[in-house]
Formats: structure tokens, C-alpha cells, sequence
């Protein structure tokens, strides 16, 4: 799956097979893939580790010793940067916020799950079944409202910044979403994370190889430990150096590979205060907690790239409530689907995130629906305007944060 050598005029050399623009299934060979994951991750290239655990690279307290000055800082910083990309896609910070601190967090967030216990409320799951963990979705916004000091007092965790700004470089944004599996809480199913590995294999093969390449390079995902987590727990399973296939996104839909992820990944305990990052797309998944009186907590950060968003705001509601009765008109008239469905792409949100997780829960499916499938939806069944309008904005409502209290 490398890259073919190109002429001079940038034409794959003969010799050399290109490599696809659109992958398949037929990409995703298990034998190319453990040639990528079956090797060793080495301590020596990596000076600021103090260890390597399973295959994982592991930071200490020592690192705060070389971010002083702005050489050392960006010294740390490519070195994480290396391990996250040509690594083993995985670190480990021990101690990134101090014990007390989470501690403090912990309380807020046990409060807000009471709250929703007590409003009826189960949270939804990307790759779990509903209701069987305790979740809350827009937890960053939600603690700094609920409870500002003990936000400034986590977030100001300088470990945390040091890696989220050598992924993603300045003006990157912090979500967060508290994930407490309780005893007996089975295992996730073996996945990569946002965007790509929120997808159907389906809708993943839709996107050229390029994007792929791009997705895990626009996100870092990690967790902060709320309680010590002994392999018992259940603490994340991964499978380090997974982040390296091309095709993964594709990859980790298949039998085989989730086999192969089952028998392969590694688990590394974490204390409370400890924190993981890792590339999106390294195979993972939540493990089970076997534990009769533990409920695990952590805190989940995805870490968005600052680029990710468009360049001016648009009311694409406003334009999909004008177009829609334009929209019936045509596929009356027997217009080519094509092109209306081109029209849609053009006027209505094509993405269901961001999204208010608590009022648009990914229930039945890894993500909500976006805009633009309620209108194509609507356009295929008949809908009326007027239904097609009250939807619209239905939707519009459950897609803002929290209200302010």
C-alpha cells in the first residue's frame, strides 16, 4: 500500500502498481495489515518516554522537566507528534491532572448523571448498546457552566495541551464526553473514531483514499482516568501501530480483522489522574468491565483540528425550507434524481455533527441523520411543506448545546 514512484511528469512508474484513489474491500488484506502491527515499538527512538508498556509509549513527570523553553517544548512536542504518527499511535501521560482535581470533576459529573437518572434519561452509544453504560454527552460545556473553577482547574493541565497542540497545532477545540462503564458493561466492538470510523463501511467507501489519509490527521482522541483502572475495569483495548493501514476505515468493518483485533490488542492499566492519547485511527475499543463494584469512569476529549469548518456561517435550513417545494415540483416533472440530489448537497448540511448528543442521540446507527438526508427522505415519501418545515426545525432545535441556566 505504499506510494508508487512517480516520472518526472508525476505518472506512476511502470513498475509500480498505483495506489487506488477509491478503496474496496479487496484492500484490506489481513496478511499487509500484520505485517504493519506485528513489530515492536522502540524505547530508544523516543528519548522523553520512560517506558514502553505492550507496545505503548509511556510519559512521566520527567517530560515537565523539557518543556521550559520553546525549543524544549517543541522538541516534546514533535517527539509526541512522531509517536502519534509513526509510532505506535498511542501515549500514555501519567499524572496530566492532579488526583484532587479530578476528583472535584468526578463529583459534578456523577451529579449530571444522577440529574439524567432522574429525568428518565439513558444515554445513547456509538458502539455499545443504549443504556448500558452512564454517559454525558457535551460534558466540556456542561462543567464550565456547572462549575467553572473546577473547569479552569482541569483544563489548565498543561500535559493536556502539550498534545493536543502537537497533533493539531493552535486553536484546536476541546469536546468532551464522560463515559462510565458499569459492572458487567461489555466490550465495545473493535473500531477507528471520528470522522471516518463513524461511519458505515458503506458510507466510508464513498470517500476517496485522500480523505482517508486526512481523517485521523483533523482529530486526537483521548481519555482522562476518574477512578484507577485495573485491567479488571475493563480500560480501553488497542491495538498499537493499527493506525498505519490505509484502508482501515474499511478494514475494521471486517470479521476478520475484529478477530484479529479480539486476539491481538493490549490492555494498559491507568491510575486516576492518568491520560491516553491516541490517533483515531487506531483500532480500539472500551473493554468489559469484570469488576461486581467499580464503576469505570473517564473522561473522553476529541480534539478537533481548528480547519475543520467552513469559511462563512449559512442559514442551510432557511435554504432548504425555500428549495424543497422547488424540489417536488421537479421530481414530479421526472427530473433527473441525480441532479436533485445534486441541489441537496448544495443547499442542506450534508454532516450530522456537531450535533447536542443529548437531544440527537445516535441511536440506531453511529451518527443522527443530517439535514440533508431528512430532505431527501422527505422528497422520496411525499412529505407536505409543512411537514418538511416543522422537521427542519425540530431538528434545528435539538442540535444546540444546553440551554444557559
Amino acid at each position: 500500500m505504499s506510494a508508487p514512484t512517480t516520472t518526472s511528469s508525476g505518472a506512476a512508474s511502470p513498475d509500480r502498481a498505483p495506489r487506488p484513489v477509491w478503496f474496496t474491500a479487496d484492500d484490506c488484506r489481513l496478511e499487509d495489515f500484520r505485517a504493519l502491527v506485528e513489530v515492536e515499538t522502540d524505547l530508544g527512538a523516543y528519548p522523553y518516554a520512560d517506558d514502553v508498556e505492550q507496545g505503548v509509549l509511556v510519559y512521566g513527570p520527567r517530560l515537565a522537566e523539557h518543556v521550559g523553553t520553546p525549543e524544549g517544548r517543541r522538541d516534546v512536542q514533535a517527539e509526541l507528534a512522531r509517536a502519534l504518527s509513526e509510532g505506535p499511535g498511542i501515549v500514555v501521560l501519567r499524572g496530566a491532572v492532579p488526583p484532587d482535581v479530578v476528583d472535584r470533576a468526578t463529583e459534578v459529573f456523577t451529579a449530571m448523571i444522577a440529574d439524567q437518572h432522574a429525568a428518565g434519561v439513558a444515554g445513547g452509544d456509538h458502539f455499545a448498546k443504549p443504556g448500558a453504560n452512564d454517559r454525558v454527552w457535551g460534558a466540556a460545556d456542561k462543567l464550565a457552566v456547572r462549575d467553572p473553577e473546577v473547569f479552569a482547574d482541569y483544563y489548565a493541565s498543561d500535559a493536556l495541551a502539550l498534545v493536543c497542540e502537537a497533533w493539531l497545532g493552535r486553536g484546536y477545540q476541546v469536546t468532551s464526553q464522560v463515559n462510565v462503564v458499569n459492572p458487567g458493561g461489555q466490550a465495545q466492538t473493535a473500531h477507528r473514531d471520528y470522522h471516518l470510523g463513524f461511519m458505515s463501511q458503506e458510507q466510508a467507501l464513498a470517500y476517496p483514499a485522500h480523505v482517508h489519509a486526512l481523517s485521523p490527521l483533523m482529530t486526537l482522541q483521548g481519555a482522562v482516568a476518574h477512578c484507577d483502572m485495573p485491567v479488571e475495569t475493563g480500560p480501553t483495548l488497542y491495538l498499537p501501530h493499527s493506525h498505519k493501514h490505509p484502508a482501515g476505515y474499511v478494514a475494521f468493518h471486517q470479521p476478520e480483522f475484529r478477530a484479529y483485533f479480539d486476539d491481538h490488542r493490549v490492555q494498559l492499566p491507568l491510575e486516576k489522574g492518568d491520560a491516553a492519547f491516541f490517533n483515531p485511527a487506531v483500532f480500539h475499543g472500551a473493554g468489559t468491565n469484570r469488576t461486581t463494584d467499580v464503576r469505570r469512569m473517564a473522561n473522553l476529549l476529541q480534539v478537533s483540528s481548528a480547519f475543520g469548518r467552513a469559511m462563512e456561517s449559512v442559514d442551510r435550513t432557511a435554504m432548504s425550507e425555500a428549495l424543497f417545494p422547488v424540489l417536488v415540483r421537479r421530481w414530479a416533472e421526472g427530473e433527473d434524481e441525480r441532479a436533485l440530489r445534486n441541489v441537496v448537497a448544495a443547499s442542506s448540511e450534508g454532516y450530522a455533527f456537531p450535533t447536542n448528543l443529548d437531544a440527537d442521540q445516535p441511536v440506531g446507527g453511529m451518527a443522527p441523520q443530517s439535514q440533508a438526508g431528512l430532505v431527501l427522505r422527505a422528497l422520496e415519501e411525499g412529505w407536505d411543506v409543512e411537514r418538511v418545515v416543522d422537521a427542519l426545525r425540530a431538528q434545528d432545535a435539538r442540535r444546540p448545546s444546553h440551554p444557559r441556566p
